[in-house]
């Protein structure tokens, strides 16, 4: 038997909740309900634990509070009698996980008539069995609503990423095509002056010299200083140009560019004078120049092939296809491979700063989730920034946790917005550029799926998002 005292009927009915209830349903809730006395500063509930009891204040203040970004937050404060919360969605059984999903706490010395949370379901379900269908069925469409914008988001997401993705890859790939093309011209035409050559003209020893030359500017042509100016390539490739037509090449200027690209100078230019007679001196030199630029070529499609690899690394890295859900990660990579997805949507004029620890632990996670909140938190920045600014991304240890902060420079959040960030479907974006669901997702993933927090600090320039992920 209880220990508290009990409410009569005709007390129950002085409460709005329950004046139009029968004398039956009131003597129901008398038998079953107690008036429970908290003190003040005490918790009546505590949001994510198991709902065990609907609560109705009857004298005092209270306050419901909602967790965000690892704080309680007040969002209701009242003194009216009658209100209510705690189990308040008891009714639907096992449809959905019975916890509380709001806190109570008292502000003064409060009462409030508490019903166990099975006597309050089995009452609503018995004396309103229509009003039960129809919240049901709003409550579920509202969830299978939520699942369907959520995902058709992500499609979105996913779509935007394939078409930046198929962009990223198109350019190094024709630019492979283009290199081979080239080269399949120029490997005939070093055949043809091979022929020319060696034709009995040469003898040994000078076309062994030759072929020694040929391997010198095979190595000269992979070893070319990236580093120079305009100016002082334009400077070479006249010093050169002027210095074969003096010796009587036709057409020397689209050669010395070419010698010049990959390294070859004037005073190298004077060994393979040397090398040979006058006569086969034009031959000699386009068949270097064709050495030449075959090397360059092939690095060419070396360099195209490597960004392809690189690209497609970090697209499965991104994605996680291959691997296990949940896995020991490097935050960095996750990091590296969502702005490598990501890099044809930051716009020219956002430069992006990177301030890594690369001392950071390993951390447990679920990486592909992780990298879907990197993405919705660096494309909230570049909304932000609208084409030009600075995004910023740091890591750094604080205490048991792994810090990953993503700044912009924007304009900041306004303060009457900033409470409701975190809220599904709630987007300060135009019609058709949000859902509103991209921090609601980061947040469960951060906070429920991780054990961390997400928080955040902004003002006008200056709008960080801190993501606090456990070491263990």
């Amino acid at each position: 038997m209880s220990t508290y005292e009990r409410m009569s009927p005709d007390q129950l009915r002085d409460l709005f909740l329950f004046e139009s209830l029968s004398d039956e349903q009131l003597d129901f809730l008398a038998e079953r309900g107690d008036v429970v006395p908290i003190p003040a500063g005490e918790w009546i509930c505590r949001e994510g634990e198991p709902a065990k009891c609907f609560y109705v204040l009857l004298s005092g203040v209270m306050t419901m509070n909602r967790r965000i970004h690892g704080d309680d937050i007040e969002t209701t404060r009242t003194e009216q009698r009658g209100s209510y919360g705690g189990a308040t969605q008891a009714y639907m059984n096992l449809k959905i996980a019975q916890v509380y999903n709001h806190s109570l706490k008292a502000i003064t010395d409060v009462e409030v008539y508490a019903l166990p949370a099975e006597e309050f379901a089995g009452a609503m379900r018995r004396w309103f069995p229509m009003a039960m269908h129809m919240l049901e069925g709003l409550f579920i469409g509202m969830r299978a609503t939520a699942t369907l914008v959520g995902e058709r988001e992500r499609l979105l997401a996913l779509g935007a990423l394939s078409a930046g993705l198929t962009h990223e890859l198109n350019n190094p790939a024709a630019a492979a095509v283009r290199a081979t093309s080239v080269l399949r011209d120029r490997v005939a035409g070093m055949r043809h002056k091979l022929a020319l050559i060696a034709d009995g003209r040469l003898d040994g020893r000078q076309l062994a010299r030759l072929v020694e030359l040929q391997e010198a500017a095979v190595k000269r042509a992979a070893s070319a200083p990236k580093d120079r100016s305009a100016m002082q390539i334009t400077d070479a490739e006249d010093e050169l140009g002027d210095w074969l037509d003096g010796h009587g090449l036709v057409a020397p200027w689209d050669v010395a560019a070419t010698l010049v690209a990959g390294g070859i100078d004037v005073e190298w230019m004077h060994e393979v004078k040397n090398a040979v007679d006058r006569a086969d001196f034009e031959a000699a030199v386009r068949w270097i120049t064709y050495t030449v630029e075959t090397e360059l070529l092939m690095g060419e499609i070396e360099d195209a092939t490597s960004r392809v690899s690189s690209l497609v690394g970090a697209a499965k890295q991104y994605s996680q296809l291959d691997r296990a859900p949940h896995q020991v990660v490097d935050v960095h990579s996750l990091l590296h491979a969502t702005l490598v997805i990501l890099k044809s949507k930051i716009p020219p004029g956002v430069q992006v700063v990177k301030h890594w620890d690369k001392s950071l632990p390993p951390i447990p996670a679920y990486a592909a989730e992780l990298n879907q909140v990197w993405t919705n938190l660096i494309d909230n920045a570049l909304s932000a920034m609208d084409g030009h600014g600075t995004l910023t991304i740091t890591t750094v240890r604080d205490g048991e946790m792994v810090c990953v902060e993503i700044a912009d420079t924007g304009p900041g959040i306004p303060p009457e917005v900033r409470p409701r960030i975190f809220e599904p479907f709630f987007t300060t974006k135009p019609v058709g550029e949000g859902t509103g669901l991209g921090l609601d997702i980061s947040y469960r993933i951060v906070v429920n799926k991780h054990h961390g927090d997400i928080r955040v600090v902004t003002e006008p320039g200056n709008t960080r998002f801190r993501v606090l992920l456990p070491v263990e």
